[in-house]
């Protein structure tokens, strides 16, 4: 019986620590599932990392990389630096023409948003072609000190510029004296020698003379008409570079009226016309005679008379600024070439085997309004109702005797000496 009784005690004993046992296991089970819920041993998978717009990278957490996997690596990171460029290129040409949209200003610039998107062609009648080109980027660099001057002359990004030397004094002070007259502030005479320098600065005419350049420097102190004229297609790039439109004008022009407000800035360059009629000055359908050919005697062409290199308007675009750079490498290359026949052959030839033409916009301005000396001496002076309207300019182009006649027309539009015109012949005999 004692016996007994101990396996009893014993069992019973046995069975106490075995319900402890399994109470503490219980409870640092639920322990452990409170602060580890995930368990003890937690194996991290690959780690995907998935950039906008491209290609997956994996990068494997085992501490030590295989060379392929390094070699991949490198491969992804190029494929990275390529799309990351396209995306700020992107960027870039969504802030510009974000920027066109904000401007508002000009409808070229308008116009560039739309091109390369397809139109369905409307009604019969209504189909109007894109007319002019977007203006270029303002790029300081270029040239800081114009830029500068350009601030404070410009007004609307938009400025009269002028070549001179000491050559031209007489005839330069009546151009800028009718200038001031008409009330225009908004001009920039560019000095070709120190001379001209302190004579603008006298007369409160603004002005500004280029950084020394030996080839420019010496047709521009010495040069004369025509060689000076040659120089104004490389000294302009940098205005419309700095993205300012540009009225060139020569020296012997006279200003009746602001010619701003007669601009229609509708295209690239925007010219005086050598024409004296309305078909001389817009076009006209010339009909060649060859009597040989039999029926074919007959051959129709296209003829207008140039626009005059002295008197034009230039938007700062990329087709005005290859003009400028065309003229001014076919006049390095043929030196004894004329610069307005150069201007109007790279303006007007049309592309053709071997040659690629100059894709530009252009307007012939009105004859009437922006007269040259033929249609002023030949026509005008000699018809009661012409010679009652009041031009914008005169430009005395085509008579050698500048000075004497430009102050004839400051005494017959300006003075009102009905006779002051009447003592000079039609031409230069």
């Amino acid at each position: 019986m004692a016996v007994l009784g101990r396996r009893d005690k014993a069992q019973q004993s046995l069975r106490s620590r075995i319900a402890i046992a399994i109470v503490i296991g219980v409870v640092i089970g639920c322990l452990i599932a409170f602060y580890f819920p995930h368990g003890l041993v937690i194996s991290y998978p690959s780690v995907r990392t998935r950039p906008f717009g491209i290609s997956n990278i994996q990068v494997d957490s085992s501490p030590c990389e295989s060379s392929e996997q390094i070699k991949i690596l490198k491969s992804e990171f190029v494929s990275l630096s390529e799309n990351n460029s396209d995306l700020k290129r992107q960027i870039r040409d969504l802030k510009y023409k974000l920027r066109l949209v904000e401007q508002g200003k000009d409808h070229a610039e308008k116009q560039f948003l739309v091109l390369g998107e397809q139109y369905k062609a409307g009604p019969f009648g209504t189909v109007k072609a894109l007319r002019t080109s977007p203006t270029v980027i303002p790029d300081t660099s270029v040239n800081p000190r114009l830029a500068k001057i350009l601030e404070e002359v410009a007004l609307e990004k938009e400025l009269i510029v002028a070549l001179a030397n000491s050559n031209v004094k007489e005839t330069l002070e009546v151009w800028f004296s009718s200038i001031k007259r008409v009330g225009i502030s908004n001009y920039l005479v560019i000095a070709l020698d120190d001379y001209i320098v302190e004579f603008c600065k006298s007369n409160d005419v603004p002005v500004y003379k280029r950084d020394s350049d030996e080839g420019i420097d010496a047709v521009g102190k010495t040069g004369g008409n025509h060689a000076v004229s040659g120089l104004k297609f490389r000294i302009l790039r940098e205005f419309l570079q700095l993205g300012y439109s540009v009225l060139l004008s020569d020296v012997d022009i006279v200003y009746l009226q602001n010619p701003f407000n007669h601009l229609y800035r509708d295209s690239d360059v925007e010219s005086m016309t050598d024409g004296h009629n309305n078909v001389t000055a817009y076009g006209y359908n010339d009909v060649f005679d060859e009597p040989a050919m039999g029926w074919a005697r007959f051959a129709h062409t296209m003829r207008i008379w140039v626009f005059n290199s002295g008197f034009f308007y230039m938007r700062p675009t990329i087709a005005s600024i290859e003009l400028l750079d065309r003229v001014a490498d076919h006049l390095a290359r043929q030196e004894n070439s004329w610069d307005q026949a150069v201007f109007n052959e790279e303006l007007f030839f049309p592309s053709h085997p071997g040659y690629d033409g100059l894709h530009a916009a252009k307007r012939t301005m009105d004859f009437y309004m922006f007269m040259n000396s033929k249609v002023l001496f030949k026509t005008v002076r000699k018809d009661d109702k012409p010679n009652k309207l009041k031009p914008v300019i005169v430009h005395v182009n085509y008579h050698p005797d500048k000075l004497q006649r430009m102050k004839a027309v400051v005494e017959f539009y300006i003075d009102g000496k009905r006779d002051a015109l009447d003592a000079f012949p039609d031409g230069s005999e």
